[in-house]
């Protein structure tokens, strides 16, 4: 099992993330264009838990392929968590954190995964997939700065 964290910090307030993130709509505004993200499923403004998420998206040299998720725990505006329940991994939990620092808001994203395909998994962990999560989170990491600014704390 691996995991991925990122912290970020914003000059909102954790109402403000809250209403931005936990709109499903809104994850094709942080994800990479190149990767052909588009939600399949009708999806409300808020998420609640056991909302089933339909994808289709092209990771990996433009092969489209469906994923969905659930959100399986909710508690606004502190966090939430979904989970894959038909994509590429074995398994894929990520979970959002949300709190109040001075100035802002700090936001933790926390994924545990695993990888199928025994040893040609582990093989592909650090050279393709691990690299692959690292630049969807750098990209996220900057188009969120871009639409909520810097945070200027200490």
């Amino acid at each position: 099992m691996y995991t991925l964290e990122r912290i970020q910090r914003l000059p909102i307030t954790v109402e403000e993330a809250w209403n931005f993130f936990q709109n499903p709509g809104n994850l094709a505004t942080i994800t990479p264009d190149y990767m052909g993200f588009n939600i399949m499923s009708k999806v409300p403004e808020q998420m609640y838990p056991g909302l089933f998420i339909d994808y289709k998206v092209s990771p990996l040299l433009g092969i489209k392929m469906n994923w969905t998720t659930e959100i399986t725990h909710v508690n606004g505006p502190k966090y939430f968590v979904d989970e894959q329940r038909v994509g590429p991994y074995s398994i894929w939990h990520h979970e959002h954190h949300f709190k109040a620092i001075p100035g802002g808001v700090e936001m933790l994203d926390r994924v545990s995964y695993k990888i199928p395909l025994g040893m040609l998994g582990k093989i592909a962990h650090p050279m393709i997939v691990r690299p692959k999560l690292e630049e969807i989170f750098d990209y996220r990491f900057k188009k969120v700065e871009e639409l909520f600014g810097t945070w200027q704390g200490s």
